[in-house]
């Protein structure tokens, strides 16, 4: 037992988790290329590498999931209701704040 369940039931939420985070993260990176548009998000992504953190959040149930609900949080809250766009969310995210 692992954490008060057994070893299937533990694989069985990495899984479902893992799987959810994909949903969330496909819905939410065409959302953006609708709003945004491919072209535009290709030319303007930078150079900013994932901490460390959110590369080994993919083995911890639903934590990936929970990074990508933050990151609409962001955008929905930060950026779209002060009156940012899209697109200055986009570099936001993908360059570095140096």
């Amino acid at each position: 037992m692992i954490a008060g369940m057994h070893e299937q039931d533990l694989m069985a939420y990495i899984i479902f988790g893992i799987i959810l985070n994909f949903l969330f993260s496909i819905v939410f990176g065409v959302y953006l290329s609708k709003n945004i548009g491919m072209q535009e998000m290709i030319e303007t992504k930078g150079d900013k590498e994932q901490s460390l953190l959110v590369s080994l959040s993919l083995f911890i149930p639903y934590a990936k999931m929970m990074i990508t609900l933050y990151r609409v949080a962001i955008l929905q809250i930060y950026f779209l209701n002060k009156g940012y766009t899209h697109k200055e969310f986009w570099v936001y995210m993908t360059n570095s704040q140096d």
